[in-house]
């Protein structure tokens, strides 16, 4: 798709723009239909397994799954990008989720346990280079690994950034008393980043010799469940400004 990779990344480094290369983890088609062995399959069928939008999945257990990203982590990391971004760092969420089965995960280990040693795994294999991480955004408020494994305490002594995707969208109805949280980003925001502030900065406190990553939230500029006009974002930014204005050590 780029097929001058190393003079995109000089003419964007010759602007003055920090360059993030973002790699689509356990949500992989392309590897799916490489390696099915490591795909999650349907029961009923016998073939791929594919959620709502027909993407097709890996099984978040798979060493060799998780070898092979951080071999394209390094691989961009080596051709100059400023950061490797994980997204998709996940158990699959939306779909028949009782047709699944998975190769070589066990469905005795907990979720959060499988993702928490992918991101241990990732830390010490990738000591130099910058790398960051994208999680649902309700786990800055929620710990029980949303059913997807991700669970934020995990996710901060293991990267260089943690992003939040906190799209007010995204949240549900009743979230802090809001009927649509979608019409009150500075709201869902501000308290959503609050409380990611508050676990890092104990975590910090307990892990003393342990760098936490900075927080770096994504913010809604899309029209779901509300129209986003400039009124909007500024609102988020605002939000974010203000949870991060006590606390520069987690600010990204």
């Amino acid at each position: 798709r780029i097929p001058k990779l190393n003079a995109l990344i000089k003419r964007l480094h010759d602007e003055n723009i920090y360059v993030i290369g973002r790699i689509s983890v356990f949500e992989d088609s392309r590897l799916a239909l490489a390696r099915p062995d490591l795909a999650l399959t349907s029961s009923s069928t016998g073939k791929i397994w594919q959620d709502n939008k027909g993407l097709m999945w890996i099984d978040p257990s798979s060493r060799e799954a998780w070898d092979y990203n951080i071999a394209v982590a390094k691989e961009i990391l080596a051709r100059g990008f400023d950061e490797a971004n994980f997204d998709y760092i996940r158990f699959a969420s939306d779909g028949k989720m009782n047709d699944i089965r998975y190769p070589i995960w066990d469905e005795k280990n907990l979720k959060v346990s499988v993702i928490r040693d992918f991101f241990t795994y990732l830390h010490d294999r990738i000591p130099e280079g910058k790398i960051s991480a994208d999680l649902f955004g309700l786990v800055t408020v929620n710990t029980d690994g949303l059913g997807i494994g991700q669970h934020l305490e995990y996710a901060l002594p293991n990267f260089d950034a943690v992003a939040p995707m906190v799209y007010p969208s995204h949240y549900f109805t009743g979230f802090i008393g809001l009927k649509n949280p979608a019409d009150f980003p500075y709201e869902v925001i501000k308290y959503s980043m609050d409380r990611a502030i508050q676990r890092a900065t104990k975590l910090s406190i307990t892990a003393s010799t342990t760098p936490m990553a900075k927080l770096r939230p994504w913010i809604q500029d899309f029209n779901l469940g509300a129209t986003y006009d400039a009124a909007k974002v500024k609102a988020e930014i605002q939000a974010w400004n203000d949870a991060a204005s006590n606390t520069p050590e987690f600010n990204g």
